[in-house]
């Protein structure tokens, strides 16, 4: 399979290559409810048992995302819904998405975000505005899902990150529920280490997934990290540096998360990758496969 798709590589004695196979090979993905390949079809593609999100875009309804990850426990995953406060138009509609969620798709964990509307559809502002309300442990979730911004939000300065993540985290343990956080997508390891690592000196250790954008197409990255605000990397796609964006594509994942398990410190383990798959879920199956055989 290492040459299949261009980018992969032959599996070598190399500890780090290992340690980077094992982090890939336990992966979760994130596909959105539009994707035509969800439940029985995904597993020709990926492992029995893969933790899987679904993500909130504003074209769907909690219906939608409900019923995708059924489609996927009944196919042998483990769903994990995206949740995004702002698109929700009543407490009413957040306990219906909640708990059809847990009854339809057995869903233990849920990924709370404030979603990117500009104008809340109803009460909630963003996400801490959801947890406040008590919905989440009530609907019988016992895990929460966080998002975190290596490189900063294009609308949140990062004081205000670090400071509404600290709240969610004090949150979710005085309400019982265990915390983690899945990062945005970035290109540069550096400011994943200097983000993790300032999390840590917070005193912030909930387990943290990093996220990795899988291989894509020049305009896919483009669109995804326009959209995201991906710091520098945003900044050299916008000045139409073609040569880079190529080397993102012909390159693929492999560099950063190379990087990352280089400079990995034993006391302080990556805890996991998230892979964005951006609507190509073969592609990103065969990369997978490329690096883990």
């Amino acid at each position: 399979m290492a040459g299949e798709i261009g980018f992969g590589r032959a599996m070598t004695d190399d500890p780090r290559h290992r340690r980077a196979a094992t982090l890939i090979g336990a992966a979760s993905i994130e596909l959105s409810p539009r994707d035509t390949l969800d439940g029985e079809e995904l597993r020709d593609l990926f492992a029995a048992g893969a933790t899987v999100f679904v993500n909130h875009p504003g074209s769907v309804t909690h219906h939608d995302i409900v019923a995708a990850c059924a489609r996927l426990r009944r196919a042998g995953f483990i769903p994990v819904p995206h949740v995004a406060a702002r698109r929700l138009a009543s407490f009413t509609q957040a306990r219906d998405f909640l708990e059809r969620a847990v009854a339809e798709a057995e869903i233990t964990r849920a990924l709370i975000i404030g979603g990117d509307p500009d104008h809340p559809a109803g009460p909630f502002r963003d996400s801490l505005d959801l947890l406040t309300t008590g919905v989440v442990e009530q609907s019988g979730l016992a895990e929460i899902v966080l998002a975190g911004y290596p490189e900063g939000h294009p609308l949140v300065d990062r004081r205000t990150l670090d400071a509404a993540l600290r709240a969610k985290l004090v949150l979710a343990e005085e309400r019982g529920l265990s915390a983690s956080v899945v990062s945005q997508f970035a290109f540069d390891p550096a400011p994943i280490r200097e983000w993790i690592a300032s999390l840590r000196a917070q005193g912030l250790a909930c387990p943290v997934r990093i996220g990795v954008a899988g291989p894509a197409g020049v305009a896919t990255l483009a669109k995804f990290a326009v959209r995201c605000g991906i710091g520098a990397s945003l900044r050299a796609l916008g000045r139409g540096h073609a040569a880079f964006a190529r080397i993102l594509v012909e390159a693929g994942p492999d560099p950063l998360i190379d990087a990352l398990v280089a400079a990995e410190d034993d006391a302080a383990p990556i805890d996991g990758l998230h892979l964005f798959t951006f609507g190509g879920l073969r592609r990103t199956a065969a990369w997978i496969r490329s690096r883990t055989a």
